[in-house]
């Protein structure tokens, strides 16, 4: 019985991943997640029968690739896989979706429960058997827990690479890139496809001597930030260059550092997340809030795009003094008011311009193009390579440049496609 892959989100665009890897009778989907549209209103996958799935599998705990698992959940008890950290997590990030856009998505907190209940761990490079599947997770690099997935579907071995990372981090080691050695078919991630990144360490030379300057200088510096993963790397990096100014942190940045600390195995440099959990200030609430902006020194805040979260109010709080500093350090979307913020100076057309220093700092986990290459490079059996999770414009180029470099087919994935194995 030959074997497929179908495209059911991520094809040419970013977000709303979901793989499924199958046949006729049955398969496995890797991720089930949602993205946003203009309006903020979350898109959906394409839907499989949910009597031919035998289990999801989830590469991280980013919303993207999470947010739309508990629809299965509705009729059905579907197991799902993947590392302890990505179900801790995964727990928070649901729930909060649950709670910020509940009466947009078409399921409830009984369905995310089962999700939980039927989610069972797995450990990086343990074999597991699903149905006729033979499943693997290795260390994808992107975030603490991340995976990439590797089914074996009959004499064909497919990887997909979730969202991945080859550089080492303060939260993760680089990807297991040794794990794809035998793969056929590689199902990769292109979000940077023609880009390169600067080298990471050059970054956070940069962004701490930038801070320091700011605060040295009596000001304060407001860092809006993812609170997965972006966050505690920031916090990582400030502990380990020894910045000497009051350091606060606030929003979901807190449960999420607590839970990497539990998962210490995941986390690259653990020992710096407990010192930042010691030595940094927690925002309890809005008395704490009033102080910390008052004082020289930096705040990590939600959200990272600045759609919402405390870091609205204390950029509001530090907008018009020159002596501050906003410094961002997330990927903004998009019509995002942080990307209106960096391209016109304000985030709406009726607004003042922003005084304080702006800048952007490529703190990015996702491979950059050399990097992508790389990976495909890695998979020494490859027959097909299946670009995913990515925008037209980056898929096409990077498409184009691994046709040249690596002579093997290459699909630009589109959804709702089907590719034979």
């Amino acid at each position: 019985m030959s074997g497929f892959i179908k495209i059911l989100g991520g094809g040419k665009e970013v977000g709303r991943s979901a793989i499924e890897v199958g046949n006729e009778e049955s398969c496995v989907i890797l991720d089930y997640g949602v993205n946003f549209d203009s309006k903020d209103n979350p898109n959906f996958p394409l839907q499989e029968l949910p009597k031919k799935v035998k289990g999801f599998v989830a590469t991280h705990s980013h919303l993207d690739h999470i947010g739309a698992l508990p629809i299965y959940q509705i009729s059905t008890d579907i197991q799902v896989y993947g590392t302890k950290i990505t179900k801790d997590i995964g727990e928070l990030i649901l729930k909060d979706f649950l709670k910020l856009s509940g009466s947009k998505i078409p399921y409830e907190w009984v369905e995310v429960r089962k999700t939980l209940d039927h989610f069972r761990t797995i450990n990086y490079n343990e074999e597991l058997e699903i149905e006729n599947f033979k499943l693997t997770l290795s260390n994808a690099g992107h975030i603490p827990g991340s995976g990439i997935a590797k089914v074996v579907v009959g004499d064909k071995v497919v990887a997909y690479t979730g969202d991945i990372n080859t550089i080492e981090t303060k939260l993760s080691p680089p990807a297991d890139l040794g794990s794809l050695s035998d793969v056929n078919v590689l199902v990769m991630e292109a979000t940077y496809g023609k880009f390169n990144h600067p080298p990471r360490p050059q970054v956070e030379n940069e962004f701490y001597e930038a801070v320091r300057e700011v605060v040295e200088n009596g000001g304060t510096v407001l860092v809006p930030s993812f609170s997965l993963a972006r966050s505690q790397e920031i916090l990582s990096i400030l502990m380990e260059k020894g910045f000497d100014y009051p350091v606060s942190y606030d929003g979901m940045v807190k449960e999420i550092l607590e839970i990497m600390i539990k998962n210490k195995e995941f986390i690259n440099r653990a020992d710096l997340l407990a010192k930042v959990y010691d030595s940094y200030r927690y925002v309890k609430g809005w008395e704490d809030r009033h102080k910390v902006w008052k004082e020289s020194g930096v705040i990590v805040a939600s959200a990272g795009m600045l759609k919402g979260g405390p870091a609205l109010y204390y950029l509001k709080k530090l907008y018009d003094n020159p002596k501050n500093a906003v410094f961002l350090v997330s990927y903004q979307g998009e019509n995002t008011p942080g990307r209106k913020l960096i391209e016109e100076g304000r985030m709406e057309s009726n607004a003042p311009y922003l005084k304080a220093r702006l800048e952007l700092f490529d703190f990015s986990s996702h491979a950059g193009k050399d990097q992508l290459l790389e990976i495909a490079k890695s998979a020494k059996s490859l027959e097909k390579l299946v670009i995913v999770h990515s925008s037209p414009d980056n898929a096409e180029f990077f498409a184009s440049l691994a046709k040249e470099k690596l002579g093997v087919e290459v699909i630009v994935a589109e959804n709702g496609m089907e590719i034979k194995l």
